[in-house]
């Protein structure tokens, strides 16, 4: 298992809804949650076999950005 850590923009309630679906459906994810609480609205996600760019590709496809950090 890898966990991966991103900066991104999801920043509230309604931001996490609407990337739920997109995270939920990615093959390879275990777990993910957003620190909102974070200046940096830190994403971190666990998984198998999946690149950091596949997640920056889905969540830029729900109308978010990330940054692996």
């Amino acid at each position: 298992m890898e966990t991966l850590t991103f900066k991104t923009n999801i920043n509230c309630g309604g931001c996490i809804a609407t990337v739920t679906p997109s995270l939920d459906n990615l093959k390879g994810v275990r777990l993910w949650k957003v620190d909102t609480a974070n200046p940096n609205k830190i994403l971190t996600v666990e998984s198998e076999n999946v690149a950091a760019n596949q997640l920056i590709a889905v969540l830029k496809s729900a109308g978010y950005k990330a940054e692996q950090i």
